[in-house]
């Protein structure tokens, strides 16, 4: 399955007892939907899981993988992000994106001025901040994600027009 056909929708954090079972981060909108979207592979494709969650923990769930059956075998998995294939996913609102979906696309301002290109997406609990790279350098800027300070997302075009604040860029 190629990268473009593929979402990040969660990554483990390790053992979870001496059982095999996991520690579960969801990036999910409804969390606890994660084990729906099983299997999940992991980033190179070469480990697939069955998911079944047994827990809820603070900032994620403990969780039974296929094939993990031992501390040692959960452990060696920290730090794995768990992959779902697009279709196995909902169909988004037009106005929702999937963060996979905004990595690379290029920003322009509202004059049509190239602002940079998104590196990736950030959410620290408030809302989604697109880290955009400015042209020619290695410099970065944090972008709020919001309808104000990114009134269009073109993905057929792939660009994005923002309004940042003003000092920003």
């Amino acid at each position: 399955m190629s990268d473009e056909n593929r979402i990040c929708v969660g990554a483990l954090g390790g053992a979870f007892g001496v059982q095999g079972e996991v520690r579960l981060k969801s990036f999910t909108a409804t969390p606890e939907d994660i084990a729906e979207y099983s299997p999940l592979t992991s980033e190179d494709g070469d480990r697939s899981f069955e998911i079944t969650l047994t827990g809820q923990l603070k900032n994620g769930f403990s969780a039974r993988l296929t094939g993990v059956n031992n501390k040692e075998a959960a452990d060696a998995l920290r730090g794995t992000r768990l992959y779902a294939g697009r279709d196995q996913l909902p169909h988004l609102p037009d106005d929702e994106y999937y963060h996979a979906d905004l990595i690379g696309l290029e920003v322009y301002d509202t004059g049509g001025a190239q602002l940079g290109k998104v590196k990736t997406v950030l959410n620290h609990g408030a809302s989604d901040i697109l880290e955009v790279q400015a042209p020619g350098t290695s410099a970065t800027v944090l972008l709020p994600f919001t309808l104000q300070a990114v009134p269009t997302v073109d993905l057929v075009a792939g660009r994005i027009i923002a309004d940042p604040p003003d000092g920003l860029f």
